[in-house]
């Protein structure tokens, strides 16, 4: 009850500081399992992404997150597990115990989507987007009938910028583009390169970054 208590304030706090309009190119058949893949330039995007879905697609997508962050206290223990089930992830190749690949596909054959930023990390560069890892590239390769949906975050980089202590209340588009796939045998670069002008066609003609 706590934990869904918590993720209907986190809901509404979201959408009311972000005012966050939600835009579908090419809405896909409801009930299929999608990985969203987004640019990533703030700490709050994938809770803003979360927050955008319809509620039956809310409650079964969890976000990628990196366990160092989300396990650093009770607080943050409690939201990434309990009320956002984040997929928690070691991103140090030299601590981690288990593969993050296989984290993901386990989720995925639970039946469960996922929120996942393929640069990585959170891009404070002048450029809109960073290289992308390989993992979104595994992920659709392993289980090909996944919906690959591409996601453009705007202007919430300028609502929670780093270092600051208080969000500022300003507008934020969320587009959600058309799913893409991993064909057979498509090898990692060209999909990487695929998936990047995906991801780059939703974003604005000029934004602030």
């Amino acid at each position: 009850m706590l934990a869904r208590l918590a993720a209907a304030a986190i809901t509404t706090a979201t959408r009311l500081l972000t005012g966050a309009r939600t835009i579908w190119m090419a809405p896909p058949p409801p009930g299929l399992q999608r990985v969203y893949f987004a640019n990533h330039s703030s700490h709050g995007d994938f809770v803003l992404l979360w927050s955008s879905l319809e509620p039956h697609e809310r409650v079964r997508t969890r976000p990628v997150a990196g366990a160092d962050y989300w396990n650093g206290d009770p607080l943050r223990r409690f939201i990434g597990q309990r009320v956002f089930r984040a997929v928690l992830v070691d991103r140090n190749p030299a601590t981690r115990t288990a593969d993050p690949i296989e984290q993901m596909l386990e989720a995925i054959d639970a039946d469960d989507s996922l929120i996942l930023f393929p640069e990585g990390t959170r891009n404070l560069t002048e450029e809109r987007l960073l290289p992308f890892k390989a993992g979104l590239w595994h992920v659709g390769r392993r289980r090909p009938a996944l919906n690959l949906v591409p996601v453009w975050i705007d202007n919430l980089n300028r609502v929670m910028p780093k270092g600051e202590l208080l969000p500022a209340p300003l507008l934020c588009t969320v587009r959600f583009g058309e799913p893409l796939h991993v064909e057979e045998g498509e090898p990692k670069d060209t999909f990487l390169h695929r998936a990047r002008e995906a991801l780059l066609a939703l974003a604005p003609e000029q934004d602030d970054r």
